[in-house]
């Protein structure tokens, strides 16, 4: 039987540049990958040369995302049907679409339904603080670890389909010596460490503080160039700067690896570091 792996995440372009080399390196070894998406990316800022010939953001955010997934050989991609809640303080908060201003529970059957369909092997979302405290990131976070856990429980949502449980839940995780190494070299150019992102609204100082384990670290380096063609579909949310530049240089300085912490099932110390999702 083909092995799935399903990532929940929140907006077009995390699939890419946050697990790309993931998703792209087990499709690669003929895995079946799913990204489930819970918005469309509304509140993203984008110059209007890349908006011409589409109708909005999101419109033009979707297509990104159908583009990068092709690139990195994704099965499918399924949209929630919430609306970006945007970085906090933005007007996009207010929205009554937002996914933040929805139940958890209610986004958690949401994604349940998916789980018991697809019937993947492993699941993957963010960290608890969202990566970089994106709320729509968070607030996702906490519906796909309520549907994992009630994944196989029949009175959660049992119009949703018949119960089943993945083997294991992973949230991906910064490595602390990255945003470390980050806040180092950036002075170094004239660049704030605390107002870093296309919007200068993400604090790496803060970032860096947040210290995850690390309980898989997967070299990613024969599907590097993959996982760079996908982030260039997303050239709206500079895509193609952001692999050239600053994040991109540190990347091929220090190897292209992406790091996950095991959720379920627990781990006790000591642990040591795997190289594969499967290896449970």
């Amino acid at each position: 039987m083909t092995k799935k792996i399903l990532a929940v995440l929140a907006h077009p372009d995390d699939e890419s540049f946050g697990l790309g080399g993931t998703l792209a390196l087990y499709a690669r070894r003929g895995y079946e990958t799913y990204y489930i998406c819970a918005t469309r990316g509304e509140a993203g800022s984008a110059d209007e040369e890349f908006l011409k010939n589409y109708k909005d953001t999101a419109e033009m955010r979707t297509d990104e995302l159908n583009r990068a997934a092709q690139v990195l050989g994704l099965k499918e991609v399924i949209f929630l049907g919430y609306r970006d809640s945007g970085m906090p303080g933005m007007k996009a908060n207010q929205h009554p679409d937002a996914q933040i201003n929805h139940p958890i529970e209610e986004v958690a059957g949401k994604i349940v339904k998916h789980i018991r369909a697809i019937q993947p092997d492993i699941v993957i979302t963010f960290d608890p603080i969202g990566g970089y405290r994106h709320p729509d990131h968070i607030h996702v976070h906490k519906a796909t670890v309520l549907a994992f856990a009630n994944a196989d429980n029949a009175s959660f949502y049992p119009e949703a389909g018949d119960p089943f449980k993945p083997q294991a839940l992973y949230f991906q995780v910064f490595p602390r010596w990255f945003l470390k190494a980050m806040t180092r070299i950036m002075p170094l150019i004239g660049k704030d460490p605390t107002r870093w992102g296309r919007n200068g609204d993400i604090n790496l100082k803060e970032l860096a503080e947040v210290d995850f384990p690390v309980h898989v670290r997967l070299n990613i380096r024969s599907v590097a160039e993959i996982k760079r063609k996908a982030g260039e579909q997303h050239a709206s949310q500079g895509g193609i700067q952001m692999r050239r530049g600053l994040m991109g240089f540190v990347s091929r300085v220090f190897g292209e690896k992406e790091d996950f912490m095991r959720a379920y099932p627990p781990l006790e110390e000591p642990y040591k570091t795997k190289f594969d999702l499967f290896e449970i």
